[in-house]
């Protein structure tokens, strides 16, 4: 396509879009799912923030700056983290407090509970005792299914369990499955209405 004058006409939308969507496409294989739930999780709270549904961020963990070089631009070349981490996401849904940690498992049978910490569980105590809402998002990636755990089920198995994983019996019985799709990629929000409202 040209001009009237002859120039021709070189659209830079279009090359957007086409980058865009073919990462989209990447992200939604089975194949990347652990790798991006943290994105997907991100891109959905984006689309719910964007269309007034809740309003959920990604909790930053706080770091203690030790050494800047300055010699390339401000470089972080050494640094701690100040206090231990409680859980990746808070915010407001329905003027509930929701309080959330997300987690990846490669295991097809049951949930390793050996990558949470005492910190986060006495975290999730204190959201479930002053009536907020609480639970993990477990993605079992062999299996390609996400699931929403109330975190009492969690606390339960973490301070009284017989074994140190969750069974996978446990996610079915109790937990409600995730629908993933396009846009929000987790819908998550659908499970916190089956769950909870």
């Amino acid at each position: 396509m040209r001009y009237p004058n002859g120039q021709e006409y070189k659209s830079t939308k279009v090359k957007e879009r086409k980058s865009h969507k073919s990462s989209a496409e990447i992200s939604l294989s089975s194949a990347n799912r652990g790798m991006n739930l943290e994105n997907e999780i991100n891109l959905s709270n984006d689309y719910y923030r964007d269309h007034d549904i809740c309003l959920i961020t990604k909790r930053p963990t706080p770091i203690n700056i030790v050494k800047v070089d300055y010699s390339k631009g401000a470089k972080i070349t050494h640094a701690y983290f100040e206090e231990q981490s409680t859980t990746d996401y808070n915010g407001v849904y329905r003027s509930r407090y929701i309080d959330f940690e997300a987690k990846n498992t490669k295991n097809k049978t049951s949930f390793p509970l050996n990558n949470i910490t005492k910190h986060q569980i006495e975290h999730l105590k204190r959201v479930l005792f002053h009536g907020g809402i609480a639970f993990f998002i477990i993605n079992f990636e062999s299996l390609n299914k996400v699931y929403l755990l109330d975190a009492s089920y969690v606390i339960e198995f973490y301070e009284h369990g017989e074994r140190k994983s969750i069974p996978f019996s446990c996610f079915e019985e109790n937990g409600i499955e995730i629908e993933q799709g396009y846009n929000p990629r987790l819908k998550y929000i659908d499970a916190i209405e089956k769950k909870y409202f």
